[in-house]
């Protein structure tokens, strides 16, 4: 960039009271480093459509996009820096393309508005992001799947009230959080359609009285239709954001569970497991400690993305119907929380994956108490009123007269006998496979959108939407 400050895109020449501008630019200057590879996608698009319909010339159109072909790169490595004063990344990059083309570069936002090109960037974001969050939810999953196909027939105390209540298994425990992440893996194509609406062309929320040909820019973008209600783009931003928040939200959920169980069972009055040493710290006092601090951060970690979630909510919420200043803050919650759950993603996998199973002490733990429920469904089974077999078997154990069955058949879809690991497996890899079509589609688009070879020429029948 040059020594001259630029001005703002919206600057008319009055004078700018420097305290009110730090607070209306706020973090932008910083979160728009995550967006600016997109912003430098969705322009490089915008401005071949614009030439394909003969509204910039040829020449300036093909020199827009190698520059933002070349910025790209220098975007995807933090090297090009957002000056508070441009506000945002939208101005960094208008300005980066005046300083690299001159006047032609003041010619990139014809037809649109900062309104459209955020929502189009954060729209691009999201997308990667949630295959690179689902891709790192199937490592999860699957080294979970190997530990319960490793530990399936290791008896494990099963707990309620934090009371040890029945017979379990390791396979048991773990394949719960298998099927827990595969339901989660399940619901992203639902949110991908939500995702799959391409808003480039809205403008200001609006649409503009130019020919523009919206259904070209999103068949450059990978998008499978444009999202046609101009005013329904900026109302559906929050709506877009939440539904992929909601989604990390529901995710710690069940990862909140994991974290607890492995701090508890890793501790000496469990046992059970032993936890990578990796994954603990010692204390600065007492020799003998060494803490589950990855589980308890991870435990925490969960909660803050539930706090992100409900803070975006409440940001987004309660207002009227087209674009708000408002809505930029809504970027701090949803770009924080991507990163946080990468991060949570691919540290619990690590963990996972040196996490051993104790065999003696969970042996141990298994007191024949545990089959009390197991005797009473087995006299009821042979013909005696469930509600009497209770009773006798409590009256045994009161008695010190209790004998466990320790062969009974547990052979039922999900009981510790029958896990149905084979079923998990092929539906964990079926979504493996959506989530490697959907990063391989992307990945292709850099390549497809600063192309310069395969230009329409202006005139030439133009693809609209059925």
């Amino acid at each position: 960039m040059s020594g001259q400050t630029p001005a703002t895109l919206w600057a008319k020449g009055l004078p700018l009271d420097q305290a009110i501008h730090r607070f209306t630019v706020g973090e932008d200057p910083q979160l728009d480093l995550q967006l600016l590879p997109f912003d430098c996608m969705g322009s490089a698009a915008h401005a071949r459509m614009l030439t394909e319909v003969g509204l910039l010339p040829w020449a300036d159109g093909q020199g827009l996009v190698g520059a933002l072909a070349a910025l790209f790169p220098r975007c995807q490595a933090g090297q090009l820096l957002i000056d508070p004063a441009l506000e945002d990344g939208h101005t960094a990059l208008e300005a980066a393309l005046v300083e690299m083309l001159g006047e032609s570069g003041k010619r990139i936002h014809l037809a649109r508005s900062r309104n459209d090109q955020v929502v189009l960037a954060l729209r691009l974001l999201q997308r990667q992001a949630m295959v690179d969050l689902g891709a790192l939810l199937v490592d999860l999953a699957a080294s979970l799947y190997r530990f319960a196909g490793q530990h399936a027939d290791q008896f494990l105390p099963g707990f309620t009230h934090l009371r040890r209540a029945m017979p379990s298994s390791v396979g048991q425990w773990a394949v719960a959080y298998v099927e827990a992440l595969i339901e989660e893996l399940d619901a992203l194509p639902a949110i991908w359609q939500r995702l799959d609406r391409c808003p480039s062309g809205s403008a200001a929320g609006f649409g503009v009285p130019l020919a523009i040909d919206r259904e070209r820019s999103a068949q450059l973008l990978g998008f499978s239709r444009v999202q046609r209600a101009t005013i329904d783009v900026q109302n559906s931003r929050a709506r877009h954001s939440q539904a992929l928040l909601d989604w990390l939200a529901s995710v710690a959920l069940g990862l909140e569970k994991l974290c607890w169980d492995l701090c508890l069972y890793s501790g000496e009055e469990f046992g059970y497991f032993a936890l990578p040493d990796a994954a603990t710290t010692g204390s600065s006092i007492m020799p003998n400690k060494r803490n589950p601090d990855v589980a308890e951060l991870g435990r925490a970690r969960c909660r803050e993305l539930y706090a992100m979630a409900q803070s975006h909510r409440q940001i987004m919420s309660g207002l009227p119907s087209s674009y708000h200043r408002d809505f930029q803050l809504g970027k701090g919650p949803l770009l924080a929380a991507i990163n946080l759950a990468a991060e949570l993603f691919d540290v619990l996998r690590r963990v996972v994956d040196g996490l051993q199973v104790r065999s003696d002490r969970a042996d141990a733990a298994m007191s024949d108490d545990l089959y009390a429920a197991d005797r009473a469904s087995l006299l009821a089974a042979a013909g005696m009123p469930f509600r009497d077999a209770y009773r006798q078997v409590a009256a045994e154990l009161a008695a010190g007269d209790f004998a466990a069955d320790r062969g009974a058949a547990n052979l039922h879809t999900g009981a510790r006998g029958s896990l149905a690991l084979e079923v998990a497996q092929r539906e964990l890899d079926q979504a493996g496979e959506w989530v490697q079509a959907k990063a391989s589609a992307l990945a292709s688009l850099p390549q497809q959108v600063f192309s310069l070879d395969g230009w329409r020429s202006p005139g030439a029948a133009q693809h609209k939407e059925s």
